[in-house]
This record gives structure tokens, sequence and C-alpha cells, in this order.
């Protein structure tokens, strides 16, 4: 495996991307918000398997209801079906069938009458009525229109009955004697209580039985066995289950929609985005359009004007590269062009005095070379150190203080000082110390080269509402009116009268607006004028947020 040798650079290749959006049918953060919204319908589908409850609730009527009717046909026969002696009294079989044809016949119920021995003395399915038996006839089932839904309604039956919480009966066995399959019930009832059983059939249908005793001045002659099939209660419970089955499956239909048009407002923006960013990626000399989404107003419209905006920057700091690589090449090559000269004719003359001034020049340019280079590299490593470094508070009372007594240790012109009295503290800014003084030193260094003998320079600091302003005037030839902006590009440089050429690379200003706006604030140019109009010098005002 090739190892890199010593100080050979290694480039990290650019990081693939997990899986090319363009390429799947639907993303995962669709998948996502149709997960969640389809879990919270979960919980109204998890509903059809807690109906055991509702299910209890309709048998315990279904008992109810049973008592008071068999209360009522009990309280009938031991008042009106009694034969015998007053101390042998029984039930007459006859005037029984008779009270029960016609208290059953409306009511769809089986009765059965015990005797006091527990043996059957009559059973309602066995009257005639108009020449036709009593029969019980089963409720319809209730069937949908949808077989998903009744699908539905089956599958979470079946699911319900193999839960934990689900109650279960004894099994209804038609085919054993009737004193054996009510005895537990019929014992109760012929002891003076009444007692009820829920029993379920094969087909998983519900039997609902209640034994009421039958008295005659609270003496117990016989039992009365009332006994109904629970169709209505599954029915209830059936068409319960069909309209939650119905409610989900509309819900899920709509929220399946809405789902995927919410996904789509959110990831097909987010896609072309990405598709944008990408081509940024791809080809960066080409200016690639970001998505304008900032009329939706939420955080997708946020995050295209920011990526429009960081693109627009990216691009303009390309350019701003290469333009600048051209200007470094351009200011670069005069002094090597003015070196490479003199050294060619230094060859060619014999003269000292001659050579003298040739090698003169040559480290003339020299020195301006290595200012020009240094320059340079300040320039060029001044983004990355605003962008990495952490802004505390500065003074910048006690900043220009520092720099005066600087300036005032060397021979120059005077500076006045003059700053507003405030508060503590109103000339704090949040920034770099050492960058904010390389600016307020070069404004100064700029007066003092273009202040005339005996001129001064005035300093002014002052607070206005958020912003404080240092402002740096001078008595010099002031600026071209036209040459207000232009000061402040690279290279640019507008020399005093006398100054020889090359000791200012041009990069002063340029660096000082790039420091002050990185800091947030502002910094421009003007000239400063008496009654007259006339041009009396030149003003630098830099503002700063507080």
């Amino acid at each position: 495996m090739h190892q890199p040798s010593e100080g050979q650079a290694t480039q990290t290749p650019p990081l693939p991307l997990v899986q090319k959006w363009h390429e799947r049918r639907l993303s995962r953060l669709t998948l996502r918000i149709l997960g969640i919204n389809v879990l919270a319908l979960g919980i109204l589908l998890g509903g059809l398997l807690f109906l055991d409850q509702y299910r209890e609730g309709l048998i315990e009527a279904k008992i109810a209801a049973l008592e008071i009717e068999g209360g009522i046909m009990a309280g009938a026969i031991g008042a009106g079906a009694v034969a015998g002696p007053p101390g042998g009294r029984r039930l007459d079989a006859r005037v029984s069938a008779d009270f029960l044809r016609r208290l059953v016949r409306p009511r769809r119920t089986w009765a059965l009458l015990f005797d006091g021995r527990g043996l059957v003395m009559v059973d309602s399915r066995r009257l005639g009525a108009a020449g036709r038996r009593v029969e019980m006839l089963p409720l319809p089932t209730p069937d949908s229109d949808f077989p998903a839904i009744e699908f539905l309604a089956r599958w979470a039956e079946w699911l319900a009955r193999t839960m934990p919480g689900w109650e279960s009966y004894p099994p209804y066995r038609e085919q054993l004697e009737l004193r054996a399959l009510y005895g537990e019930e019929l014992g109760y009832a012929l002891a003076g209580h009444i007692a009820s059983s829920v029993r379920e059939t094969q087909d998983g249908d519900l039997i609902v039985s209640v034994a009421m005793p039958v008295q005659r001045f609270k003496r117990v002659l016989g039992a009365l066995v009332l006994t109904a099939d629970g169709a209505d209660i599954q029915q209830s419970v059936r068409e319960l289950q069909l309209a939650i089955g119905q409610v989900f499956l509309l819900a899920l239909g709509v929220t399946v929609l809405l789902s995927l048009y919410l996904a789509g407002t959110i990831v097909r923006p987010i896609r072309q985005l990405a598709a944008a960013a990408e081509s940024v990626r791809r080809r960066p000399r080409q200016r690639a359009a970001i998505p304008d989404f900032s009329s939706r107003r939420d955080e997708i419209g946020e995050l295209s004007a920011v990526l429009g905006n960081m693109t627009a920057a990216l691009y303009d700091r390309l350019e701003a590269i290469e333009a600048f690589a051209a200007d470094v090449a351009h200011e670069v090559r005069n002094p090597i062009t003015s070196i490479r000269s003199a050294v060619e004719t230094l060859e060619r003359q014999p003269e000292p005095a001659q050579q003298q001034r040739l090698m003169a020049i040559i480290a003339d340019d020299v020195q301006r070379l290595d200012r020009l280079i240094g320059d340079i590299a300040d320039a060029s490593r001044l983004d990355a150190e605003l962008a990495r470094a952490e802004a505390f508070p500065v003074d910048l009372e006690a900043l220009t203080r520092t720099l005066i007594e600087v300036e005032h240790q060397e021979d120059g012109p005077d500076i006045e000082l003059e700053i507003a009295a405030e508060r503590a503290g109103a000339y704090v800014v949040p920034g770099l110390e050492g960058r904010l003084g390389q600016v307020l030193r070069n404004l100064l260094d700029n007066a003092v080269s273009f202040s005339p003998p005996g001129g001064a320079i005035e300093l002014d600091v002052r607070r206005q509402l958020d912003r404080v302003r240092v402002i740096v005037s001078d008595q010099g030839p002031g600026l071209p009116e036209d040459k207000l902006e232009a000061i402040f590009e690279r290279f640019y440089s507008e020399r005093p009268e006398g100054e020889a050429f090359g000791r200012h690379s041009g990069l002063g200003l340029s660096i000082s607006r790039q420091i002050i706006e990185a800091h947030g604030g502002a910094i421009w140019a003007e000239n400063r004028h008496d009654a007259d109009g006339t041009v009396v010098g030149a003003r630098f005002t830099v503002e700063l947020p507080v």
C-alpha cells in the first residue's frame, strides 16, 4: 500500500452521498412522516382489541333485563298458578303453562319452570300457540358492504379473543339434560336466591340464563329459568367493530394523503435545494441558481434564503480570489521587472557610481516586494482568523489613547483627542482588539503621511445610540471626489507628494474595511471643507455596534 512521503500533502476524497436522492421513489423523510401519522391511528385500531368491557356491560344489561322479566313471571305464577290446600301448596302445571304462554310470547325468551324437586314442569318451547310452536330465531349478523372492513372486524375479534384480558365462558351443551345443564343456577333458585350464568356455544355465540325462585308467602314452590341468546350483544359489538373499522380506514386514507402532501411540501424543495448544492459542488465556476422558497415564510424558506446568500457569497469569494490572484501577480511583477532590469543593466555598467545607484534601486524594490508579500499574506489569512477567533469586549477609548501615546513617542504632527463624557463602558464593542487596533493605526498612519508640516490630526470618539464612531481627520490635500470608494479597493494607492513609490502596498484600507465589516460595522471616507467649500483635509469614519 502506497504511503505518502514526509511533507507530502494528502487530499481527502469527497464524502460520497449516502444514497442518490433522485433515485429513490419514496424518500425516507416521507416514510417517517407517514409512519408517525399512521402510528397515531394505530391507537384507534387498538380500540378494537379492548371491547371486552363494552361486551361485559351489554351482558350485565341483558342479565338485568332477564331478572326483571323473570321477576314479573315468577311473581305472576306464584300468585295465580298455585293449587292445593294451604298446608300443601304446589304449582299447577296447566295454569303455569297458560301463564308462560302469555308472558313469553312477545319476548322471544325460552322459559323453563321447575317444581320444588327440580323437575321440569313447563318448557316454553313445547307450548303451542294457534297450532305453532314458540321458537327463538337468532338475530342476523351485521355485514359490511366493504370486505376490507369485514375482514378487519373479524381479525380484531379473533385477536381480542387471544389476549389475556378476554373473558371466556363455560361451554353451552344443549344435548345435556335440562336439570344437569342448569343445575347450578337451579340449586340457587330453589334455595330462594337469584342466579345467573353466561355460556358460550361452539360458534362463539353467548347464551344468558337467569334462575328465579317462584314463591308463595316466602315459601319456594319452584324455580323459573329464563334463557336468551346473546345475538344482540354480538351484533352490538360487531356493529361497533365495523364502525371503528370504517372510521379507521377513512382516517387512514385521509392521513396517508395528507402525509404524502405534507411530505411533498417538505421533501420536494429539499431535493431541489440538494440538487442545486450538488451542482455548485460539481461546477463551482458556473453560477448555479439556488431555488428561492422565501415566499413560504417557514424554515425551508429560511433555508433557501440562507443557501442562496451562502452560494452568492461563495461565488463572490471565488471571483474575489481570482481577481486578488491577478492583482497580486500584477503587483509582484512590477518590482520583479524592475529588479531584472537593474540586474541586466548592472552587468553592463562599469562605472561604480552607476552600479551603486542600480544596487540602491534593487534594494528598494526588494524592500517593496518584501512589504508587498507581507501585506498579501496578512490579507490572505485575515478571513480565516476573523472566522475562527472569538470576540471579546474592546474599549475603544482606552485603545485610542494607547495608540496616541505610541504616535507621540515618534516625530510627527500633533494628535488631538476628543472624547465626549459618557458613562463607563459606553465605548465598549465586541471584537478583536488587535485587529481593531490595526485599523486605527492604519488610519493614523495615513493621516500622518498626508498631513502638511505643522498640521494637526483630530481623533474624535463619540457614541450615537447603539453605535460607536471613531473619526480621524487630517489637514492634508484631501481625496479625489470620484475616488472616495476606490481607495478601499485592493492595491489602490494614493501617494502624498514627495513620498517614494512603493512605500505603501495599497492593501491597508482594503484590509481595514474587511476587518470592520467582519465586526458588523462600516468605514467610509469624505473630504473636509471650510466655509468657502474649499477642501481642507480628509476624514475617515469607523462605526461599530456596541
